[in-house]
C-alpha cells in the first residue's frame, strides 16, 4: 500500500495548505529574482500523486493562475512580469509537473494492485493460494458463522507424473481446478493449498453436512473423469483456528485415502493368491 492510498485526505489537505502558504509568501515576500513560486511544485506533485494525471495538470494550471494573481497584488513586483514569455512557460511547466507525477503515481498504484493479486494467486491454476485461503478463513472467523473446510487431494497424481511427465500432471491439476470451480455454489470459495491439494470453504453446519458435501463433490468430479478424495472439518465443532481445522481435515483425508487404497497415489497392484 502507498501513502497516497493509505492517507489521501492527509496528503490532499497538506497540498492545499501548501498552495495557500506559497501564495501568501508570494504576495508578502516575493521580490524579483527570489523565486518563491518554485515552491508550488511541491503541492502540485502531491495532488498529482493523490488524484492522478488529470487533476495533477489542473492543479498546475491553478498554481500558475495563483502565481499571476500574487504578482498582480504584490507591489514589489512589476506587473509587466505578467505579460512576458515566462507566464505561459510557467503554466506549461506547472501543468506538466502535475501531469507526469500523477501519471507515474497512477502507474505505480496499478502495478502494486496487480502484484497484490499475483501474490495471492497460484501460478499454475490461477486459483487463490494458501495465503489467500488463510485470509478467507480469517474472514469466516470474523463473521462467527459455522462453516466447513474441505481438503481435497487429486488421486493418482504421482502415477500421472511418472507415466507422462509433470506436464501431464499439471494439465490434470488445471482441469481439476476449472471443473471444481464450476461445481461450487456462489458462496463457496476454493484455493490451491498444496501440490495436489485444494481447499474449499463451505457455508454448512456440522460434520454430517460436511461429509455430504464432500461426497457430492467427489461424485461430480468422477463424472468428469477426475478422481479426488476429500477430508473435512467443521467450525466450531472440530476446531477454532485455521491450523486446527486444516489438521483435522487432512487427517480425515489421509484416513479416507487409506481406506480406498489411494494413499501413495500409485496404481494398486493385486497380489496373486497364495496356495
Amino acid at each position: 500500500m502507498t501513502a497516497a492510498t493509505l492517507h489521501p485526505r492527509l496528503l490532499a489537505g497538506s497540498a492545499i495548505a501548501s498552495i495557500a502558504i506559497v501564495f501568501m509568501a508570494l504576495v508578502l515576500f516575493e521580490r524579483p529574482g527570489l523565486g518563491l513560486g518554485h515552491f508550488f511544485y511541491i503541492p502540485i506533485a502531491l495532488l498529482g500523486v493523490v488524484y492522478g494525471p488529470r487533476l495533477g495538470a489542473i492543479a498546475g494550471a491553478i498554481a500558475a493562475v495563483l502565481y499571476g494573481i500574487a504578482v498582480y497584488i504584490n507591489p514589489a513586483i512589476p506587473t509587466v512580469e505578467l505579460v512576458t514569455i515566462s507566464t505561459p512557460i510557467r503554466l506549461v511547466t506547472y501543468a506538466t509537473c502535475g501531469l507526469l507525477v500523477g501519471w507515474f503515481a497512477q502507474q505505480n498504484r496499478e502495478l502494486i494492485a496487480r502484484l497484490e493479486v499475483l501474490a495471492q494467486r497460484d501460478r499454475l491454476t490461477g486459483l487463490p493460494n494458501m495465503r489467500a485461503f488463510e485470509a478467507a478463513v480469517d474472514r469466516r472467523f470474523a463473521s462467527d458463522e459455522p462453516f466447513v473446510v474441505l481438503l481435497g487431494d487429486l488421486d493418482g497424481l504421482r502415477a500421472m507424473n511418472e507415466a507422462g511427465g509433470h506436464g501431464e500432471g499439471d494439465a490434470v491439476l488445471v482441469r481439476l481446478a476449472e471443473t471444481l470451480g464450476t461445481l461450487l455454489r456462489p458462496e463457496e470459495q476454493m484455493a490451491r493449498v498444496g501440490g495436489d491439494e485444494f481447499a474449499v470453504l463451505v457455508s454448512a453446519r456440522g460434520k454430517d453436512a460436511a461429509a455430504q458435501r464432500a461426497n457430492q463433490l467427489e461424485a461430480r468430479l468422477a463424472e468428469h473423469g477426475l478422481k479426488a478424495t476429500f477430508g473435512w472439518a467443521a467450525y466450531p465443532e472440530e476446531g477454532t483456528n485455521a491450523l486446527g481445522l486444516v489438521r483435522v481435515a487432512d487427517e480425515r483425508l489421509y484416513a479416507r485415502k487409506l481406506v480406498r487404497g489411494r494413499r501413495t497415489g500409485a496404481p494398486q497392484v493385486a497380489h496373486p493368491a497364495t496356495a
